[in-house]
């Protein structure tokens, strides 16, 4: 495989993980049920958020898609530098993109409503922006190597500052952490959970750590070509995966798994399951070509961040009750729930479907 040409596994990770945002968790959660008892089982409390510390599928979502902003870097620095684009043209590149998230961020929450004193400024938009900007910031000024010594130290440090709470027996409480105290002194505006924000301030330093995670993988893909055969690469990352989690699973029986806290342990265990898939989609796509099957999922992947606006600007919910409306009130309750979630899937993937035939993407 030629890793200078477009990776269709990342463009199809990408869409697989926003697709969930996109509504396919309502919808496993609509099929759960239709099943005896899957309402309240295991899969459907997957598609839900846990409420402090622990782990659901719901809570690897965003990570995964800061991850695979990762992969992509490498390959975008090195074209850039063979073009002979100077340094400082690709820190000020970055610094932009960055930017432009977080302002996309404040958009998306509100910001032209013109209510800045209850407004929230903490966004997932401005948490991807800040935490791959200062990730590819220091990759671009360090390199691999230095940067795995500084995740290090990053994970290590935001661990031990998290016991910098004043009197404090319970650092890694909802009460009573440094991640809340930082934020009700920095951040203006509202906070998501009153008392802290889940993409404040301070938590969004170990988040530079998963960018960095993604970095490293697009870097060991991409200058491994020709040492590795692309199955071993598969193999070493899958082997890589497998490390991160146990770490991060030993590791939280002194510090928790908590998504909103981006804990220390959150970052590798996420980190693995992020590149545990990747391994995986690049192995089955571009390793061995099976990639027809992928198309769907790629559609979404190359307009993410469109259809992540999109969502919060158009009423796809009322475009697929205009086709559908009348069918489901035909139907029982749980299978009108079904039908209206595979709907409104169904109007969004076309939306994207309509903008990739026009050539229409948004690049940030």
């Amino acid at each position: 495989m030629d890793t200078k040409t477009r990776l269709k596994s990342l463009d199809a990770l990408r869409g697989f993980d926003m697709l969930f945002i996109m509504g396919l968790a309502e919808l496993v959660v609509a099929v759960c049920h239709l099943l005896p008892g899957g309402a309240t089982g295991w899969i459907a409390g997957q598609m839900e958020h846990v409420e402090w510390h622990g782990l659901a599928h719901h809570d690897t979502i965003f990570p995964l898609f800061l991850f695979i902003a990762g992969i992509s870097f490498p390959f975008s620095i090195a074209a850039q530098k063979a073009a002979g684009k100077p340094e400082s043209r690709i820190y000020l590149k970055i610094i932009r993109r960055g930017l432009v998230l977080v302002l996309l961020g404040f958009v998306y929450n509100g910001l032209f409503r013109f209510d800045f004193a209850d407004m929230r400024y903490a966004s997932v938009l401005g948490r991807i922006g800040l935490a791959w900007m200062f990730a590819a910031l220091l990759y671009t000024a360090f390199g691999t190597r230095v940067c795995i010594a500084i995740s290090a130290v990053i994970l290590l440090s935001y661990w031990l500052l998290m016991w910098l709470v004043p009197g404090s027996a319970t650092p890694f409480s909802f009460d009573d952490n440094l991640v809340g105290m930082i934020d009700r002194v920095l951040l203006p505006g509202r906070l998501h959970e009153k008392t802290f924000d889940p993409e404040g301030l301070f938590s969004t330093l170990p988040a530079i750590v998963t960018a960095l995670l993604g970095m490293f993988t697009g870097q060991f893909v991409r200058q491994s070509a020709g040492r590795f055969s692309d199955t071993k690469k598969s193999v070493y990352m899958l082997v890589a995966a497998l490390l991160l989690l146990v770490a991060g699973c030993v590791w939280s029986h002194w510090f928790p798994l908590n998504k909103k806290l981006w804990t220390s342990t959150f970052v590798c265990v996420v980190g693995g399951y992020s590149l545990l898939l990747f391994a995986l989609f690049y192995y089955i796509i571009d390793v061995k070509g099976w990639s027809r099957w992928s198309f769907f999922f790629r559609i979404v992947g190359l307009n993410s961040i469109t259809i992540y606006l999109a969502q919060r600007i158009i009423d796809f919910n009322r475009i697929s009750g205009f086709f559908l409306s009348g069918i489901v009130r035909q139907c029982p309750e749980a299978w009108g729930h079904l039908i209206s979630a595979a709907g409104y899937i169904t109007v969004c993937w076309l939306f994207l479907y309509f903008l990739y035939r026009k050539n229409i993407f948004l690049k940030v």
